[in-house]
């Protein structure tokens, strides 16, 4: 059977569709329809090429190898227990201010997303130390869910991040331009957080109460100032470490993942319980992340290895470029898509799906590609937060205390999400935004 690539294109992304509403994992619903698309389209023959291009990109790719090396470093400074701390220590520095807690959390998850960028860990920690104590001062449960399901999303974009590696190695733009595009951007993000807690809770009082005077008293301004030299820091400087390394040239990428995995094995050293169970324990999660993370990309690659050779990516193509409006209609309907995507897939695989359509495309009519690839960055924020599938309310509601439910985490996200699209507005207007820190690196 050699189907025609309008109807290859309808049947391979209806069974994508079919496959996910069963339950199936992604990466196992990839490569399922890539094979019999391949049947259906191009001929079994073209299996063989796929096992070439599923070397080539996902075995053979030294880029690739930062993704394992900074999940390990995330799970290092997870299993530290130095989050915890450093919460305690942000919360009694911001303890008179009225929305203090909340603000606390967007302040500790970019500090997180910098250091650990595993969007679980930051929700699930953040879920665990804050949440109970908002609810218990009076906060509103919807701000206190929001806020800590939109800031913990920030680890994949705030660099390092294993997205934008992933983004990178599919991609013509470099890591290194790539973490410093969406510096700003992931920065803007946790201000507009931060700008909106604070906004909120001047006119909404009851929103985020002050946490009484007197527990902020049972520490003396000399204790916590060696709290936050003790917590706060040591963080700070595996930010600096990894960024610092990689921004002035020292190091690559990969490189760069090494040097934040010896830092924070050292903070874990140093805050962890340094035992034997607990760094085996440490490596086999880093280990299952990898591999589910692998096993996507392996999956994708088939997919859109069997989509094009179908001649689907053309008719995509086709279908993008005689949109109304020329390159504003086009790009409007690319970043839609990905929004619309992000309800029903997690990012790995829209980036996978995605990117091999769009960047052609993209280059064709002459956008920057930089710019793109982060306005697709952002937009995926938002892949964690809106339902049916949103993985952040799954994640919150996993360590949420009785009485939070998911309907109060649906609409809890609708502000942030409105954010986010309004970050994605002025990165439209301002490009600056996104281009003007790669533009001051040496080399790019």
């Amino acid at each position: 059977m050699s189907l025609s690539p309008e109807l290859l294109a309808l049947v391979m992304f209806g069974g994508l569709l079919v496959g996910l509403f069963m339950g199936h994992p992604l990466a196992f619903v990839l490569g399922g329809v890539a094979v019999i698309g391949a049947f259906l389209g191009p001929g079994e023959r073209v299996l063989g090429t796929l096992i070439n291009n599923i070397y080539g990109n996902a075995i053979d790719n030294y880029v690739l190898v930062a993704i394992p090396l900074f999940i390990l470093m995330a799970r290092f400074l997870n299993d530290s227990g130095v989050t915890e701390r450093m919460f305690d220590a942000m919360r009694l520095l911001l303890v008179n201010l009225r929305g203090g807690l909340a603000l606390t959390v967007v302040i500790v998850s970019v500090l997180l997303a910098a250091t650990t960028g595993i969007v679980g860990a930051s929700i699930a920690v953040m879920g665990m130390i804050a949440l109970v104590p908002m609810l218990k001062y009076g906060y509103n449960k919807e701000l206190s869910a929001g806020v800590i399901m939109a800031s913990g999303c920030l680890g994949i974009l705030i660099p390092p991040s294993i997205m934008l590696i992933l983004m990178a190695s599919y991609s013509p733009v470099s890591v290194g331009a790539l973490f410093a595009g969406a510096m700003v951007p992931g920065l803007l993000l946790g201000v507009m957080y931060a700008f909106y807690v604070l906004l909120i809770c001047h006119f909404k009082p009851s929103y985020g109460p002050p946490v009484p005077k007197e527990e902020r008293a049972e520490v003396s301004t000399r204790q916590l100032l060696i709290m936050l030299g003790k917590y706060v820091v040591p963080p700070m400087s595996l930010i600096l470490g990894v960024l610092g390394a990689l921004f002035t040239g020292i190091a690559t990428a990969t490189e760069a993942s090494a040097i934040g995995v010896f830092i924070a094995f050292i903070l874990f050293l140093i805050f962890g319980d340094r035992r034997l169970s607990t760094c085996f324990r440490t490596l086999l999660e880093a280990g299952k992340t990898t591999t589910m993370v692998m096993l996507v990309l392996v999956g994708a690659t088939a997919f859109t290895g069997v989509f094009s050779r179908g001649g689907g990516m053309q008719v995509i193509q086709d279908l993008l470029l005689a949109m109304p409006g020329g390159t504003t209609g086009a790009l409007i309907m690319m970043l839609l898509l990905v929004f619309v995507l992000g309800m029903f897939l997690d990012w790995t695989g829209i980036v996978l799906l995605s990117f091999p359509i769009m960047l052609p495309i993209i280059q064709q009519m002459g956008v920057d590609p930089l710019w793109f690839v982060v306005m697709v960055a952002v937009v995926l924020q938002t892949s964690f937060l809106t339902p049916p599938f949103g993985y952040a309310l799954f994640y919150l509601k996993g360590v949420a205390p009785p009485g939070v439910e998911i309907v109060d985490l649906y609409k809890a996200v609708v502000p942030f999400v409105a954010l986010i699209l309004l970050a994605c507005l002025l990165m439209a207007f301002f490009p600056w935004l996104v281009t003007g820190l790669p533009s001051l690196m040496i080399g790019y």
